[in-house]
């Protein structure tokens, strides 16, 4: 479009050049039109017919580019004059245009580069909040101490503090005129302003090094003599002295400190104040780590809680820093030998006064009293001892204590058994690993503060725990290193620049956040912690090790020490502590999650309320026994008493009895036989049957399954309660005397009052005879093998033995049936032609085996004889009551048998009542402390309530109640802050 208006310009600049008013002008364009031209040659001059110029008001400016101001012209044509248009807005927005461009990218490029230098600048600059534990708590909580407003307000104002001021100009004016005289004194002053301003700066509390003279010219050259290594060391004494100065200041003001807080707290002990302190906080964080100590992780839920571990080689003064943070001599001591053998958890927290108690008792030890001391000393040895298994040296039980008193800085440290290189006789072999494994689990938590002892007063080359802690924390971004025993280490290294490196970090492979040198004793076990704390600051006032510059105040003293150890555990606990509950919190979720999953129909019982149950279960059953009816114990003493005694009475009474001649004699026997076996025997067995009855009825109800209602949860308890119940209870010693008269009064009686007793005795001695029958013929059919019948049946055959016993056997049967009377016991002449008639028939016997035989033989022929003579007997009641002499019908042996049958009954019902009314309490109070002594006993508990379901519920119990507590004790930490 532009290039079509530009021809047709040019072909009208044509025409005008033809006509008599062209312009003729010396420049090549003179051609072309004025709009042309114009574009093109924008200070195009005017033609020659001008009319004159107009007079316009605004100025035509631009800040840009600077354009000329630019006149209106009128050119001549034909029909007059018409105004010359440069285009000057063309040409302003076309270079602006150029101009944006070139803003924008030069913002855009410098802003990126501004921001990147910054970035850079700003990695440059060093984190000093990993530094803000050196400075002490009572700076940083000094707005709080100390009422600045007030302090401001009673200052007085600038315009009174400026009427005091002296005239300086007119003091300057009198200066002035005496310099020409005063010129080697003014030059002194001048050096003496300036070494006053570098004591300033160094912290000199206003005190010159150097005090000018009256005579000015002898002391500038005194002063000039002095070598610039007197006046640093002059300076360095002078600040030294200063900060020891503040130090005193800052000591006492912490001992009225101090003292009010005891005051406070005592007033708070007698409820004047209902505040929380800050002792709560500590004792609530405590409690936490108790509980996760007994915590089971089967579900991978570490305990990544801060607390303070204490590591260190043997003998390197573990003990006595702790002693000396806890300002009492709690532990045992020894000389050389392995005197912590487990881990101790430190509780240190604030309370009005200085007292000492374990987690698990409630009795406070007064530190203050050296006897307590001496009783918490033996304590804790005696725990340690009793925790080391057998066969081994260290145990992995830790034991917890909490120490209380004014002024202590609240924090959980964690004593443990110091690092060996070496295993001694009398150790268990596997020591230092168990040693190195400890030292690890606790080291190996990422939020845990390690302060590492080292002995100073030994090569650091022998230092063992050194290269454990740079294994654990290599970037060292939570150890404090602390060399002890500084004093024998400055006087046996021969090169105090040893001690420098230590504590610069130069010497160790390994990093750590801060480095302390301490004083933790004078050598004597026996030092009070007051004269060590007095020790430690003598030496650190005069040792060189201050003085030049190798050790910083702040690096230096047990005090210092506890006030960064401290800062460092509470900055640790601040910034874990909340995500330690959300994962607390998620393992909650996923054990809450397994069980809805594994068991939706069974309330969360941990392992203490399911003993409760299971413990109410057991007493509910040992009060079922009460319940028994009496029928149902003296049927089961009766029969249970007869099984035992029934052998006795047919081998050793009825049988003897039955061989004699007549009934005088028979009954003669009985009674003696009964005499000796009520006297000695039958008592004790009675006894022993109803304590087995008891036993089995209590077995039964406690291992009976009711249905669904069944939790075999509860089996091996109930086992376990059972044996242990029954191994303790002892039957009444009493009891036999009682039941030895009863049971020979029943046996003494022999009338039987009426024909049902009679047929009752009847049947009785059926059917022991009977029972008795049937053991002999199956003893006489494995003497003499299986008959024609069984073999041709079962396919069987005999043994050559039993073949011989077959024959002797039918041998013996012709004998009896020759002599129906024949006595239980074959004569020799007897056995004689026995074996000679089975010789005749080739069978070769010997005569032992032809009585053995003839036992079993004659057993069984007088159990059938007695069972007929018993069936006969059923009609002679009536002879028997009207006492008639009958030879042919005598039934002594049914009044025998009465009479143990009475004597059973009444024994029966004897030991029932004892049963009933002694026994089953007794036993029901011995259930009773077999329960309460597995209650207390935990490891019991854990052993006999097993399973993945219990486990599951405490474990969830455990983790909800850690979470409870860490949100309560976070809310408390808010709440503090």
């Amino acid at each position: 479009m532009w290039r079509t208006r530009a021809a047709a310009a040019c072909v009208i600049c044509q025409s005008l050049a033809n006509s008599s008013c062209a312009i003729k002008r010396k420049s090549p364009l003179q051609n072309l039109h004025l709009v042309s031209r114009s574009i093109h040659h924008p200070c195009y001059p005017s033609s020659k017919f001008q009319r004159p110029p107009l007079r316009i008001s605004i100025q035509q400016f631009s800040s840009l580019n600077r354009l000329p101001f630019h006149k209106t012209k009128l050119l001549s044509v034909k029909h007059g004059f018409q105004s010359h248009r440069n285009f000057w807005l063309a040409r302003l927005a076309s270079r602006l245009l150029k101009v944006r461009y070139l803003i924008l990218g030069s913002a855009v490029g410098g802003g990126y580069t501004a921001k990147k230098t910054y970035e850079q600048w700003k990695d440059m600059i060093p984190d000093l909040e990993e530094y803000k534990w050196i400075v002490p708590d009572f700076i940083w909580e000094l707005d709080e101490l100390v009422d600045f407003e007030k302090l401001l307000k009673a200052l007085p104002d600038a315009d009174d503090l400026a009427k005091l001021l002296p005239d300086f100009d007119k003091i300057g004016e009198g200066l002035a005129s005496l310099k020409g005289f005063l010129s080697p004194g003014y030059n002194l002053v001048s050096e003496v302003i300036g070494a006053s301003d570098l004591l300033l700066l160094l912290g000199s509390p206003g005190e010159t090094a150097f005090r000018a003279t009256d005579q000015g010219y002898d002391n500038d050259k005194q002063f000039k003599k002095v070598s610039d290594k007197e006046k640093i060391d002059q300076l360095q004494e002078e600040l030294l002295r200063t900060q020891l100065k503040y130090q005193r200041m800052l000591e006492r003001l912490e001992k009225e400190n101090k003292e009010l807080r005891k005051l406070v707290l005592q007033r708070d002990d007698k409820g004047i104040h209902q505040r929380k302190l800050k002792k709560s906080l500590i004792d609530m964080y405590s409690e936490v780590l108790d509980i996760l100590s007994d915590y089971d992780a089967s579900y991978n839920t570490q305990d990544h809680l801060p607390r303070v571990v204490v590591v260190g080689d043997q003998s390197a003064g573990k003990t006595s820093v702790l002693e000396m943070i806890a300002q009492a001599r709690i532990f045992p001591r020894g000389s050389g030998e392995m005197m912590t053998r487990s881990p101790v958890k430190v509780t240190l927290s604030e309370g009005p006064h200085h007292v000492a108690l374990f987690k698990d008792s409630s009795r406070e030890f007064d530190l203050t009293k050296e006897e307590d001391l001496a009783a918490l000393r033996n304590e804790i040895e005696i725990r340690m001892r009793n925790s080391v298994k057998e066969g081994c040296t260290v145990s992995t039980e830790t034991i917890s204590l909490s120490v209380k008193g004014p002024g202590l800085q609240r924090m959980v440290l964690v004593d443990l058994p110091g690092v060996i290189s070496t295993v001694t006789s009398g150790m268990a072999p596997d020591t230092k690993e168990t040693i190195f494994s400890i030292s690890k689990a606790y080291m190996q938590n990422p939020n845990a503060i390690i302060l590492c002892i080292q002995d100073g007063s030994v090569d650091a080359e022998r230092s063992i725990v050194t290269d454990l802690v740079s294994q654990m924390d290599p970037q060292g971004k939570r150890t404090i290193f602390v060399l002890t025993k500084v004093d024998l280490a400055e006087k046996n290294v021969a090169s105090p620049n040893r001690i420098q490196q230590i504590i610069e970090g130069k010497l160790f492979p390994m990093k750590a956040l801060g480095y302390f040198a301490v004083v933790t004793g004078k050598g004597n076990s026996s030092e009070s912690i007051e004269s060590i704390k007095e020790y430690e600051e003598e030496f650190f006032q005069n040792s060189k090790l201050l003085k030049t510059s190798m050790l910083k105040a702040h690096q230096v003293t047990t005090k210092n020490l506890s006030l960064a150890v401290s800062d460092c555990f509470w900055k640790m606990v601040r910034e874990s502590v909340e995500q330690q509950a959300d994962a607390f919190k998620a393992t909650r979720f996923n054990l809450e999650t397994e069980w809805k999953n594994n068991y939706p129909r069974l309330r969360e019982l941990d392992r203490n309320e399911l003993f409760e149950k299971a413990k109410n279960e057991i007493l509910d059953e040992v009060i079922s026994l009460t319940q028994v009816t009496p029928k149902h114990w003296e049927e089961m003493l009766e029969k249970t008493l007869w099984e035992r005694v029934s052998t006795h009475v047919i081998e050793n009474i009825y049988l003897p009895a039955a061989q004699t001649a007549n009934s005088g004699t028979f009954n003669t026997t009985v009674d003696i036989k009964l005499k000796q076996w009520t006297d000695k025997q039958l008592p004790n067995k009675a006894v022993e049957v109803a304590w087995e009855t008891l036993q089995e009825e209590f077995s039964r109800f406690m291992t009976e399954k009711k249905g669904k209602e069944h939790d075999d949860i509860f089996d091996k308890l109930k086992e376990a309660v059972k044996e242990e119940t029954i191994k303790r209870h002892k039957w009444n010693e009493r009891a036999e005397d009682s039941l030895r008269v009863i049971q020979h009064n029943a046996l003494e009686d022999r009338s039987i009052s009426d024909k049902q007793q009679w047929d009752a005795a009847i049947h009785f001695m059926e059917e022991t005879l009977q029972s008795r029958l049937k053991d002999t013929e199956s003893v006489i059919e494995d003497m003499v093998g299986p008959d024609w019948k069984k073999r041709w049946m079962h396919w069987v055959g005999r043994t050559k033995e039993q073949n011989i016993r077959n024959e002797t056997k039918n041998e013996l049967e012709k004998l009896i049936k020759c002599s129906e009377d024949h006595p239980a016991y074959l004569a020799n002449d007897e056995v004689t032609t026995v074996r000679k008639n089975l010789e005749a028939r080739g069978v070769a016997v010997d005569p032992c085996l032809i009585k053995d035989t003839w036992h079993q033989i004659y057993r069984r022929y007088f159990l059938k004889s007695a069972l007929n003579h018993c069936n006969l007997c059923r009609r002679g009641f009536y002879y028997y009551q009207r006492h008639f002499v009958d030879s042919e019908l005598e039934c002594n042996d049914i009044v025998l048998f009465w009479r143990i049958q009475r004597m059973l009954a009444i024994t029966a019902n004897t030991l029932r009542q004892q049963l009933t009314n002694t026994e089953v309490r007794r036993l029901e109070k011995n259930v009773k402390e077999v329960l309460e002594d597995f209650a207390e006993d935990n490891e019991k508990k854990v052993m006999l309530l097993t399973g993945k379901r219990v486990q599951l519920a405490e474990d969830l119990k455990k983790v909800r109640e850690i979470q409870e507590k860490l949100e309560a004790f976070i809310e408390a930490l808010h709440q503090e802050k």
